[in-house]
């Protein structure tokens, strides 16, 4: 038995990518993208027809320039989404603009107009997630939304204190970035001997496991950002694991029994209270790491999806 098919008996396999090819190849239950993904894949030919009929679709709903490129790049993110369901069972997750991730109220209408967007393709809302980072007033917009049957995908998450108001929020689902959490360490100089038993980023994800099992938190835990299949392999059995296609590849082409690392912890009662938006605060911001990393992902995804709005100011 190959790695994959080992794992996918304790965790459901997610797909880390925007490629089609690649997603009906590893044949996931769901599937993630965000402005990267999509920037990486958007010369293959599959897209162009998408790229297009995003552009027919702005210019009906009018506008000025900056608004058509607007409409066009959520219109863009709906359809490969559209295009990913064809192959996948489960769900989509699809990211919006990182540049909306300290306004609540912006949030909320993107989801809105996204959700909106895939229920004129058909697309029941019950099969979307809404990426948003995990700052506070993204985790208030998902909260919000919950309400609405809208459910999100909380990323970018590094901090405990994230996790705990993510679970206390009644979030979905959370991706805390096992890799990015691992390169802040390496980048530093603050992992002397490594052994992935001592990875920072899989011991992340493990506290954050045992302690929504331990209280009785549903959100899913999805892992993610992995820089080698060790990571992977060692968060067998969590909630969900979103890995791109080389990962998945090499998980394939290896035949290894494949161990469940995260098991259910005994369940106790929750008195801790809810953290409000000072005690969420502080209690991140003493996390140097998480707020050096949120800060980057947030101006990365936000670079990307600048140049992706170049791309259709120019095809446009």
């Amino acid at each position: 038995m190959n790695q994959l098919i080992g794992l996918k008996q304790f965790t459901k396999i997610v797909a880390d990518s925007g490629n089609f090819y690649e997603i009906n190849k590893y044949k996931p239950e769901d599937a993630t993208t965000n402005p990267s993904l999509i920037l990486q894949n958007i010369n293959i030919p599959e897209y162009q027809c998408l790229i297009d009929d995003a552009i027919v679709y702005s210019k009906k709903l009018g506008g000025d320039r900056n608004t058509k490129i607007i409409h066009a790049s959520d219109k863009l993110i709906v359809n490969i989404g559209n295009k990913i369901l064809q192959y996948i069972p489960g769900m989509i997750s699809t990211e919006i603009d990182a540049r909306l991730s300290f306004n609540t109220d912006l949030c909320i209408l993107k989801a809105n107009k996204i959700i909106n967007m895939y229920e004129e393709l058909g697309i029941d809302r019950s099969r979307v997630l809404i990426k948003l980072a995990s700052t506070w007033e993204c985790i208030q917009a998902a909260k919000q939304l919950k309400k609405d049957n809208i459910n999100c995908n909380l990323t970018l998450l590094f901090s405990f204190a994230q996790a705990k108001a993510c679970a206390e929020a009644g979030i979905f689902l959370i991706s805390p970035f096992v890799g990015r959490i691992y390169d802040w360490y390496c980048k530093n100089g603050l992992l002397k001997n490594y052994h992935v038993s001592s990875d920072p980023g899989v011991l992340a994800v493990q506290k954050i496991y045992k302690y929504y099992k331990k209280y009785g938190y549903n959100t899913i835990i999805m892992g993610a950002s992995f820089r080698n299949t060790k990571q992977i392999l060692a968060l067998s059995g969590c909630d969900c694991l979103t890995i791109a296609p080389i990962f998945l590849e090499k998980l394939k082409n290896t035949n290894a029994i494949v161990e469940r690392k995260l098991n259910l912890p005994n369940k106790s009662i929750n008195t801790a209270t809810a953290l409000d938006i000072y005690e969420f605060n502080l209690e991140h911001n003493q996390d140097r790491m998480a707020v050096e990393k949120l800060s980057e992902g947030i101006r990365q995804f936000s670079d990307d999806q600048e140049k992706l709005e170049i791309i259709l100011n120019d095809k446009m």
